[in-house]
């Protein structure tokens, strides 16, 4: 396994750690013996939930304020040794629907984050949590870091300026950043409510329910899948390393799976399980992007980072965490005990 030790006593600083990956990545952190701060709005929509943070919650120091304050953000920026910079908006509809909100979280939030950091703590470490998204539809696969970048929507537009404003601060002012496009991330903690974070929460839930999943289309689409252990690596590994400042890396995995056999493998975990072909909704079918997978070769050269856990044992951890603790995660997704 990697070698983390560097983590111990750092102060480290998640944007939006109370949200999926942030929280795992808290989780992890403080097990390296770090001393993590965590910022989350708790706005309902955005997948922030205290009940993520309950293995750690006397541990980790919780701010409730929003990445858009910067009064708040110039205070918790300063002395912080990393900044994992996770805050964002990312369902794709509501992008759609309420664009400057999705403009101030994904990009004009990021830019006071980043002049906070040249203003309050030069010194700090910057990785910043991009997406797949802004490449839009595949002119190739699989999609390395040279593709072209054609965003469907507002949200991947608002992502594409808050990466880029983090390599730009990186180039002129040192202000060491490196980017992550994620793929579809999945595991415990992820927003299962509705398809705000991905379709696979949606899935989850139905399954665990009962109740048939619908797959959209032919269910050929393909896609590619990483378990949020696996991509914590990622952010551990690309903080340490200076070598990669002012780099962008996607992340993804070996073997993309169609979404029609993702269904079929989450039935042989859960016997019962039915699902369905239905037709695109015209709202998701105007932004769908097809077949995606990414070439994470880069990653892998620098920072030898792999995807270790298979989709089929990811998706069985999974299952079995929301079996156990679904009262947290079903109905009110920002939950007090």
């Amino acid at each position: 396994m990697h070698n983390f030790e560097k983590y111990k006593d750092k102060r480290i600083l998640i944007t939006g750690g109370a949200g999926f990956i942030g929280s795992n990545l808290a989780i992890k952190l403080i097990e390296l013996g770090a001393n993590v701060t965590i910022v989350d709005s708790l706005i309902p929509e955005y997948g922030g939930n205290l009940f993520n943070l309950e293995p750690v919650k006397n541990k980790v120091h919780l701010n409730i304020s929003d990445v858009r304050d910067e009064h708040s953000m110039k205070y918790l920026i300063k002395d912080q040794d990393y900044l994992f910079n996770l805050a964002g908006q990312t369902s794709h509809l509501d992008s759609m629907q309420n664009p400057y909100s999705d403009l101030d979280i994904n990009a004009k939030a990021q830019l006071s984050i980043l002049e906070a950091c040249r203003r309050y703590n030069p010194e700090i470490k910057i990785v910043f949590a991009s997406t797949r998204q802004i490449y839009g539809k595949p002119q190739y696969l699989p999609v390395d870091e040279n593709h072209p970048l054609y965003p469907v929507d507002v949200n991947g537009i608002n992502k594409m300026a808050g990466e880029w404003y983090h390599i730009v601060y990186n180039n002129v002012y040192n202000i060491k950043s490196v980017v992550l496009r994620l793929t579809n991330t999945y595991g415990p903690r992820m927003r299962v409510k509705d398809a705000r974070q991905t379709f696979l929460g949606i899935w989850i839930k139905n399954v665990i329910n009962g109740e048939k999943i619908s797959v959209f289309g032919d269910g050929k689409q393909i896609r590619d899948f990483n378990y949020v252990d696996d991509v914590v690596d990622a952010f551990l590994l690309s903080a340490i390393s200076n070598e990669v400042n002012g780099m962008i890396f996607n992340l993804g995995d070996a073997e993309p799976v169609s979404l029609e056999d993702t269904a079929k493998l989450m039935i042989r975990i859960i016997k019962n399980a039915k699902y369905e072909l239905v037709p695109f909704p015209t709202d998701r079918k105007v932004i769908d992007i097809g077949n995606y997978y990414a070439d994470y070769k880069k990653i892998n050269s620098i920072l030898g980072w792999k995807p270790l856990v298979n989709l089929h044992e990811g998706l069985k951890s999974t299952i079995n965490y929301y079996e156990r603790f679904k009262q947290y995660y079903w109905d009110s997704q920002v939950n007090e005990k």
